[in-house]
């Protein structure tokens, strides 16, 4: 149950920057690809196509700093690091699959009606 002293739609409620994160693209694709478990960086680079080195640190480190994700650093030779999503990160894999479920569903009907509206102006 949400908590009313938090207001997604007053500007300054930092509500805004958490839903600025989670809905972000690249948040919703790492969310994702975390959901099989702990992974690289190259790993998830690889499974996420398009995204730049730079989008996917920005984006892991913005999910560490949050709570959400999980970086460990395993001290060998080179050095290995992976990230895991955080018991919070795992809470958000339900709404944001439902995302990608709908997007899958309704993309049909999303790139008609873009080409009648791109016709129409």
């Amino acid at each position: 149950m949400a908590d009313p002293q938090w207001d997604p739609y007053d500007r300054n409620c930092p509500t805004r920057r958490v839903l600025d994160r989670i809905g972000d693209r690249w948040t919703v694709l790492v969310v994702g690809t975390l959901d099989d478990g702990p992974m690289r960086f190259g790993e998830i680079t690889r499974r996420i196509d398009g995204i730049s080195q730079k989008m996917l640190t920005q984006t892991l480190r913005g999910l560490e700093r949050d709570g959400l994700v999980k970086r460990t650093l395993y001290p060998q030779v080179p050095p290995r690091v992976e990230y895991e999503l955080t018991e919070a990160g795992r809470t958000l894999r339900e709404p944001l699959k439902a995302l990608e479920d709908w997007a899958t569903t309704h993309i049909g009907g999303v790139l008609e009606a873009r080409e009648q509206y791109d016709q129409a102006v």
